[in-house]
């Protein structure tokens, strides 16, 4: 801990603490089964990271540890910590790289002790956890592609002994992670999992935030805040408030009512290192004289890259919502999402200026347009301008019915890849399919701070716009 400590938390923990309370519990805990839920971003890997180290490197310990974490560079950042706990704690132990783990080609990384033991750190793939006999840790449990099936071929491997550690934060009711939660608390947990529980709130009240500012700079805004000022931070820069429980507050979000469920959502996303497959460009403009908007970039994608059929669907907004224009190639019968781009408080003259290059594109086919309210105008011109390409719709409830209801199986045929992005998924997580009283199908989506599912409009536009049974080229459809 720093000596002269300038934070502005309240709460602070015993002097030389090297874990927290709820850290401390989780590593005391010998249970076989072990399962936590817990927020982001507490330190659980680190404090797990720990544990392995001082266990393993014992000179009477007997069976070696398989992590299976969310990806490859999660894998390697856990072996990471694992290597300078071992130098803290000088349990001679040798980084031996990525190895070849069995037959079948899976890899893992792997730190060896003194004593012969091995962590093996391995990224998603349950097949890699089949025929190894060990103590299993799984990190981020409820984000692996399949949870159930990776449960289910884990656990086999500690029935010659030894523990299997499950610790996520949520994703979504209906994920096999809230399964095992709730067969604890409601079905008197018969597989006997030790239950472990931490918010937000449960680590601040426990001197997370003291700990936190040790490691920020000096000139961290953070430093200024207390307990109740960081968690109205950390709540502010969540996609929303269901985004928000869920991921600090351990509230699994509602699958029963979603259009569209974490599951199908996660099961389109690239890999979280194919930053060259798509980009995200987000600007937001404070007013019409501004000429310096605030840009954020992700992900080195562009249309020079492009070598299937392009297709556009523009969602406009211009003051309380978004102007989004998603832009997918058409690979066989996958659409890959190539192209987002966010504009916040744009006027119509510069929107029209970042989307004529992309209609101009040789390869860009069609695009779909919304032309309700402010956007009649902006449709009119596009169509005028490109009038085989572009088409305007008006958002009725039966052209979003016709439009959304398609989304749905090109996710669950996995026929669309989309950025594992939390601002893409809030949108389409925000989608609710409703029937009225009247018994008419009406599609909403909530507004929030980033908008009213915009994004999730604009991608529903890019895939209509790949019907081929449309009304004819340049149309205004009302």
């Amino acid at each position: 801990m720093k000596a002269s400590f300038r934070g502005k938390a309240k709460i602070r923990p015993a002097k030389d603490t090297l874990l927290l309370p709820y850290q401390a519990k989780w590593v005391k805990d010998s249970s076989r089964l072990k399962i936590a839920e817990k927020a982001r971003q507490l330190g659980w890997t680190w404090a797990t990271a720990y544990r392995l180290v001082s266990t393993k490197s014992l000179k009477d310990a007997v069976r070696d540890a398989w992590i299976s974490s969310r990806d490859d560079i999660q894998s390697r950042l856990f072996l990471e910590d694992c290597k300078s706990f071992a130098q803290i704690l000088q349990a001679g132990a040798q980084d031996l790289g990525e190895r070849v783990i069995d037959e079948k080609g899976h890899s893992a990384y792997v730190l060896q002790f003194a004593n012969g033991l091995r962590g093996h750190s391995m990224s998603s793939n349950p097949d890699a956890q089949a025929g190894k006999r060990g103590d299993r840790i799984l990190d981020e449990f409820a984000l692996h592609p399949d949870p159930k099936k990776l449960y289910s071929i884990a656990y086999p491997g500690i029935t010659w002994g030894g523990s299997m550690e499950i610790f996520s934060t949520h994703r979504g009711s209906q994920n096999y992670f809230n399964e095992l939660i709730r067969e604890i608390r409601e079905k008197g947990n018969p597989k006997k999992f030790s239950l472990h529980r931490v918010t937000l709130s449960d680590a601040l009240a426990q001197g997370f935030l003291y700990k936190l500012q040790t490691k920020l700079p000096e000139e961290d805004e953070r430093q200024e805040m207390d307990e109740a000022e960081y968690y109205n931070f950390i709540k502010s820069g969540c996609a929303d408030e269901e985004s928000f429980l869920e991921e600090f507050e351990c509230v699994p979000s509602d699958d029963a009512s979603a259009f569209l469920s974490y599951e199908l959502i996660g099961g389109c996303h690239y890999p979280v290192n194919a930053l060259d497959q798509y980009q995200i460009h987000r600007l937001a403009y404070r007013s019409l004289t501004d000429n310096d908007p605030a840009e954020h970039k992700i992900g080195t994608w562009s249309l020079k890259d492009a070598t299937g059929p392009l297709f556009v669907g523009v969602d406009i907004g211009r003051t309380r919502d978004l102007t989004v224009i998603w832009v997918e190639e058409l690979l066989g019968d996958v659409g890959y999402t190539r192209l987002v781009i966010e504009l916040s408080k744009t006027p119509f003259s510069r929107q029209e200026a970042i989307l004529y290059p992309i209609l101009e594109h040789p390869l860009c086919r069609r695009a779909c347009i919304d032309r309700s309210g402010i956007g009649m105008q902006f449709a009119e011109r596009g169509a005028a301008r490109f009038p085989s390409k572009v088409e305007g719709y008006a958002f009725t409830a039966g052209f979003k019915d016709e439009i959304a209801t398609p989304v749905r199986p090109a996710f669950e045929d996995r026929k669309c890849r989309q950025p594992d992005d939390k601002l893409i998924i809030a949108d389409f997580r925000s989608i609710r399919k409703m029937a009225t009283s009247s018994d008419v199908v009406r599609f909403a989506g909530e507004r929030g701070k980033n908008g009213h599912a915009d994004r999730f409009w604009a991608r529903a536009l890019s895939q209509h716009a790949r019907k081929t049974n449309h009304t004819g080229y340049g149309a205004i459809v009302i």
